[in-house]
């Protein structure tokens, strides 16, 4: 196996082996900037926004696990559980203190970074010069652009992304060692995990690593070669597969799991095949496709071989041709920044990189079909996969925001077989290429995060900027009176209400149970159509029910739509057993005799 080496400074350099002492010099010390650049900027995200929506439905339901209520069986979950598992310990560990979980997340996302940074470096190691180089190039805007950059708040995508890089990154590991039956059970047995931090990402991850791996055994048999690593592999995932469903059966029940996070999930969140396509319907897309292909076919022209015949002035014109249209797409990105007012035009033309970039490196991975064996020859169709599972939740807009790092594995996926195709892997324009691609996608990728374009949901520009007393929300910042009109309701709550009785927050925006340390008795925190199973009349029977005493309903939401369903008539419903007794800043509080 070939030893981590110095990195590549000049394109001519050759990848050499290094020792360990070499290792913690240039590798250990690389890791541990990437690391920190990309912590640095979720920590920064954290210290001046909050979305409360998403935050308080991570938190305040994780919290409830930690008191000991069970997912599924107590209270609807549509989501799988490992991301609230995690926060749970957390705060079983450290308490109720918001901060932890920004450590968390910074903590997470620059680990992701730097795993995807040695994924890379094993796809490009052997296939492009300066492999070293070119790995760095492509995992820069990773930093900006990392898992917990965008949304840089405790949540299940972030979670998943991390956990298909873990497998990736273990499978590629697997192969170098040529799959021991021990380290093979044990990774495909890590295969589950993505599953089981969101369903329709974690599926798709699952089922297609699980095809390739039973595709690979197929061509392996057909050639008379050892299949038993692959077979091993798929027997660990099958077995912590298993493992994963006996536990569900033991605690939260088989049935009550199906039919929140299948069912119920899908119900409210599958979008149609239409809405799916719809990532594709972009009039630019063939324009930026064409070009690629034109730069590529120029790529193999000015191969080394071709620039024997011509003179150096032409082939220094070619290679500038090539990697001017193949790096076109991502460039426009950033002069986009100079003529585009908009900002959601601007965060547009950044995320019309997936479409284009899908689509590409789906071509080029059937092209190359006959060159590649093993790991590499199913991963792009893994990540592909993948990317199309996490589009189920949201689509282009909403879903790629975890997502960035499989972009970059897809690009250097790409970038391999273009280096295969004009046989040799010394071309001099990879180096180029992956300078301008890392360069914009580092600008254009840092004004999308600071103009925060995907949190558009939510209003976090107007106002002052607030920063929570609490002891237990220590850390947590937005612009707006939502933190002081919530410390408000908080105080008021530790005056009149009685911790013991039973409280239903409308629409449950805030980080109440979290910050208060209440336990809650109500089942749904949070009245959004995609969590709420419930019908107002079934609301008001289950106040009834679960003995709510207090009723507090938040009249201006930080979320830019009211996500409740029927809410006047939801209100209406309640007002029948509850009195008004007082009116907060931004709260109506009732009361129940």
């Amino acid at each position: 196996m070939e030893k981590p080496g110095n990195m590549c400074l000049t394109p001519e350099t050759p990848d050499t082996s290094a020792d360990a002492g070499d290792w913690l010099r240039s590798d250990g010390a690389l890791a541990l900037l990437l690391f920190l650049a990309t912590a640095a900027v979720v920590v920064w995200q954290n210290s001046r926004l909050a979305v409360l929506w998403d935050l308080s439905y991570i938190l305040e339901n994780s919290y409830r696990i930690s008191l000991g209520d069970v997912p599924y069986r107590d209270f609807p979950l549509p989501y799988a559980p490992l991301t609230f598992l995690t926060q749970a310990a957390l705060i079983k560990l450290g308490g109720r203190v918001y901060f932890h979980h920004i450590l968390y997340c910074a903590a997470m996302g620059g680990l992701a970074t730097v795993l995807t940074w040695r994924i890379l470096l094993n796809i490009l190691r052997g296939k492009v010069n300066s492999a070293r180089l070119v790995a760095l190039l492509l995992s820069t805007p990773l930093t900006v652009l990392g898992i917990y950059c965008i949304y840089p708040h405790p949540f299940y995508d972030p979670d998943c992304t991390f956990a298909i890089l873990l497998c990736i990154l273990l499978l590629q590991r697997l192969e170098r060692k040529g799959f021991p039956s021990r380290l093979a059970f044990l990774s495909g047995a890590a295969l589950v995990i993505p599953l089981f931090t969101k369903q329709n990402t974690g599926l798709a991850f699952l089922g297609s690593v699980g095809l390739g791996l039973a595709v690979l055994m197929g061509i392996e048999c057909r050639n008379r070669l050892p299949i038993a690593g692959y077979a091993w592999t798929l027997a660990g995932a099958a077995s912590g597969l298993l493992a994963a469903l006996l536990l569900i059966i033991a605690t939260a029940g088989l049935a009550n799991y199906a039919h929140w996070t299948i069912r119920f999930a899908a119900s409210r969140r599958l979008p149609s095949l239409a809405d799916m396509l719809g990532v594709y319907r972009n009039l630019t897309l063939p324009f930026w496709i064409a070009a690629f292909i034109a730069g590529a076919l120029l790529l193999g022209m000015n191969s080394k071989r071709t620039r024997q015949w011509i003179n150096r002035k032409r082939a220094l014109m070619l290679s500038l041709l090539s990697v001017s249209l193949m790096s076109a797409p991502f460039a426009w990105t950033v002069l986009c920044l100079f003529f585009e007012e908009n900002s959601s035009d601007r965060a547009e033309r950044l995320l019309d990189l997936w479409p284009f970039l899908l689509i590409t490196a789906f071509v080029v991975a059937i092209l190359n079909l006959r060159r590649s064996s093993g790991i590499a020859m199913i991963l792009p169709f893994v990540l592909i996969a993948t990317v199309h599972g996490a589009f189920l939740s949201q689509q282009l807009w909403g879903s790629t925001y975890a997502l960035w790092p499989l972009l970059m594995l897809l690009l250097a996926v790409t970038l391999t077989t273009l280096a295969a195709h004009v046989t040799e892997r010394n071309v001099r324009e990879i180096v180029p290429f992956a300078a301008v691609v890392a360069v914009s996608m580092l600008v254009s990728g840092a004004f999308y995060v600071a103009s925060h374009e995907r949190l558009d949901y939510a209003n976090l520009s107007e106002g002052k900027m607030a920063r929570s007393a609490l002891p237990a929300l220590l850390g947590l910042s937005a612009r707006g009176p939502w933190i002081p009109e919530f410390e408000e309701l908080v105080r008021y709550a530790d005056r009149e209400i009685p911790r013991e009785e039973g409280l239903l927050m409308i629409p449950g925006e805030d980080l109440f149970y979290y910050a208060t340390g209440r336990h809650p008795r109500f089942p749904v925190l949070m009245f959004d159509h995609t969590v709420n199973p419930y019908t107002a009349d079934e609301i008001l029977n289950l106040s009834r029910h679960r003995d709510i005493r207090w009723l507090v309903v938040k009249r201006n939401l930080q979320i830019e739509s009211d996500p409740v369903e029927n809410k006047e008539q939801l209100l209406g419903f309640l007002r029948r057993d509850f009195t008004q007794v007082q009116s907060l800043a931004n709260y109506d509080v009732y009361h129940r005799d």
